[in-house]
């Protein structure tokens, strides 16, 4: 009972024999021990235990010899079957012989059956003449139940899990149909689960080539190989076992390596990776053969009637996904075609719209311009709130072309490119002699934006001592000049942009509420790019003509593998590093079309995509990050404002893409 107990809960026929010998050792003395199980309703051996000498041997399942011997007598009999003295027996004389050497004197051999299904037979055999009695046969054919038992279990149990792992195949196909269009993922993706479910060493699938004389392993599946077999290799279809499996439509299996039965190349490198068992199934999809599914295993008659009946059926659904994927391709050259035409489409509904610039449809953009619509006519301060590269400034000369000062001046100013010394003076202007160096009267933005527009970018950076000064010329109207007491008065509309959280600068008293409250009348959030990733194709399409024509660059398309990667990537530098992206691909195509260099994006950094806990974890770290100017250590820096250590809060940044150097 203990041993069979323990076969049923061994994951392996190893383990399974160790643990039979050892318990039945302690209940059963016995100097010769073989146990044959048979696959369901075959003579072919699916288990073999040879125990003598005191301990068990292997044998290859394909070198077990069981003609003209006890067990194949009591397998066919399915009667128990004693040997009394070896020396005296005249039938099965090989046998006799081999027991002879090994000094067996006498056997009991007891078949292993399940009701009228037979399973196999167990021999037991001693040194010493008559040692198995009429009790002691009884007692061995109840040991023999209980191993039939137990073997029957674990087949069914081997066979259900089986069964299950391949259903489990079959519906991660049907997903990979309906769901992975991507041609190479999706090929690796259905070689690797199909390799994995039936238990095999390589895994390939094969199409045809457009001269229609080769096929080429579009995916190769086969995580220990030793070299000889690579993928992107050509076969040809007529000389080959692939080619005809191609051509017939029916499967080819090879169950045993045999020189005199493949060709010598591919012998050499199915010796040279020790394979031994192939199986070719096509792909055939609406009658029309589409590829070959390509199986090998390290093992001897690894493919079965049933296994090669089963690939059969995984091959279609293969066809399937590989005809979906194909024709996924096409639809995707012609839509780079149209790329073209497309674009003076959008050109001509970007004229239409007036939005001069500004390029994309999502419903995150038209918020904005809506809102850029409603505030332009009146002369209400605007403050555009936005990471860095997101277009603020588009947007602010967008709001100053649809008002009534369009026919005046749009005057600009950022903040934080200006040292904190001369941003006063660059702002209000001074006279001559209102400090060192100034030699000339010099007339400030804000006077030069008199009955327009002033743009003051990055806001934030503005200098706490300079502004009640700023506040006070929103307010009133009026300044007076570095060096000057004469005050001035200015009608300015006022468009102010940041990408800091100057409400948390308030709470930290870096910047008045009071001319806060005054730049927020009318707040226009800016999403980033990654908020938008419908308008990536549009500007990809839109930056690759500009420099095409500056470059005098004919560039008439942009593959969709190449859009689509630019589609998923984070952007964290919005869409000033798009544009500097498409400039750099521009220079480097020398064809029609783009060859953008999609690898320099990531450069070895994975970026999760929007509306994921990565990405909110991701930029919250950005904000946070911004606000240190790039900082991660020290009292004030971004790891103990997050309240971690800093090895930890890089190793995120790491994980997730962030470079505090570009952030700062």
């Amino acid at each position: 009972m203990r041993a069979a107990n323990a076969i049923g809960t061994c994951s392996d026929c190893d383990a399974a024999s160790d643990v039979l010998l050892k318990t039945l050792l302690e209940v059963v003395p016995f100097d010769h021990l073989q146990l044959v199980a048979f696959e369901s309703d075959t003579k072919t051996v699916g288990w073999h235990l040879l125990y003598f000498n005191g301990r068990r041997h292997d044998v290859r399942q394909a070198d077990v010899v069981l003609e003209d011997t006890p067990i194949a007598w009591v397998h066919e009999s399915q009667q128990a079957l004693v040997t009394a003295d070896w020396k005296a027996e005249a039938r099965f004389a090989k046998h006799g012989e081999f027991l002879n050497e090994l000094g067996i004197a006498s056997t009991c051999v007891l078949p292993l059956a399940r009701g009228k299904r037979r399973l196999g037979a167990l021999s037991i055999g001693s040194t010493h003449p008559h040692a198995y009695l009429e009790e002691e046969v009884r007692f061995l054919s109840l040991v023999a139940d209980q191993i039939a038992l137990a073997i029957d279990a674990a087949v069914n149990f081997h066979l259900s899990r089986q069964a299950q792992d391949r259903l489990k195949l079959i519906l991660d196909l049907t997903n990979q149909v309906v769901s992975n269009l991507n041609f190479q993922e999706l090929l690796r993706a259905i070689s690797a689960s199909v390799r994995q479910v039936m238990r095999c060493d390589a895994a390939a699938i094969m199409l045809p080539e457009p001269d229609g004389a080769h096929l080429r392993v579009h995916a190769l599946d086969f995580p220990d190989r030793r070299g000889f077999f690579t993928k992107q290799v050509l076969i040809p279809i007529a000389d080959s076992f692939p080619g005809k499996t191609y051509q017939s439509g029916k499967p080819w299996v090879l169950n045993r390596l045999d020189p005199a039965e493949v060709p010598p190349e591919m012998y050499a490198k199915a010796s040279g990776e020790g394979i031994n068992s192939f199986c070719d199934v096509p792909l055939i999809s609406r009658n029309r053969s589409l590829g070959v599914l390509a199986l090998a295993s390290r093992e001897e008659n690894a493919f079965d009637r049933e296994a090669t009946a089963f690939l059969s059926q995984v091959g279609q659904q293969v066809a399937i996904a590989v005809e979906n994927a194909l024709a996924y391709g096409e639809i995707a050259d012609l839509k780079d075609k149209l790329a073209q035409e497309k674009l003076y489409l959008e050109d001509e509904i970007r004229g239409e719209m007036d939005f001069e610039g500004i390029v994309g449809q999502s419903s995150a953009l038209r918020h904005v311009l809506n809102l850029v619509e409603t505030v332009a006519p009146s002369d209400s301060t605007v403050l555009l709130l936005g990471e860095t590269g997101t277009g603020k400034e588009l947007i602010a000369r967008a709001i100053h072309e649809r008002s009534r000062r369009k026919e005046r001046t749009f005057v600009k100013l950022n903040c934080a490119a200006i040292p904190t010394g001369l941003l006063e003076s660059e702002l209000f202007g001074h006279e001559r002699g209102a400090f060192t160096g100034a030699i000339a009267q010099k007339v400030g933005r804000l006077e030069l934006a008199d009955q327009g527009s002033l743009f003051l970018d990055e806001v934030g950076d503005i200098p706490l001592e300079i502004q009640p000064k700023l506040l006070r010329a929103l307010q009133e109207r009026e300044f007076e000049r570095l060096g000057s007491n004469r005050t001035k008065k200015v009608d300015v509309r006022l468009v102010a942009a940041t990408n800091r959280d100057l409400e948390k600068m308030m709470e930290n008293r870096e910047f008045r509420s009071d001319l806060y409250y005054r730049l927020n009348v009318f707040p226009i959030r800016i999403p980033p790019l990654r908020e938008r990733p419908e308008d990536i194709p549009l500007l990809v399409r839109y930056f690759t003509q500009k420099y095409g024509r500056l470059m005098n660059k004919e560039i008439e398309s942009i593959p969709a593998a190449a859009l689509r990667k630019l589609s998923s990537w984070h952007w964290p530098g919005n869409i000033r590093e798009l544009e500097n992206f498409i400039e750099r691909s521009v220079i480097l195509t020398h064809s029609a079309a783009l060859q953008a260099p999609i690898a320099e994006l990531t450069n070895g950094r994975t970026t999760p995509l929007a509306g994921t806990r990565e990405a909110t974890e991701r930029d919250e770290i950005v904000r946070i990050l911004k606000t240190t100017k790039g900082r991660v250590a020290g009292t004030d820096g971004a790891a103990a404002r997050m309240g971690l250590k800093r090895t930890t809060l890089i190793a995120r940044m790491k994980k997730l893409g962030v470079d505090p150097r570009r952030v700062s």
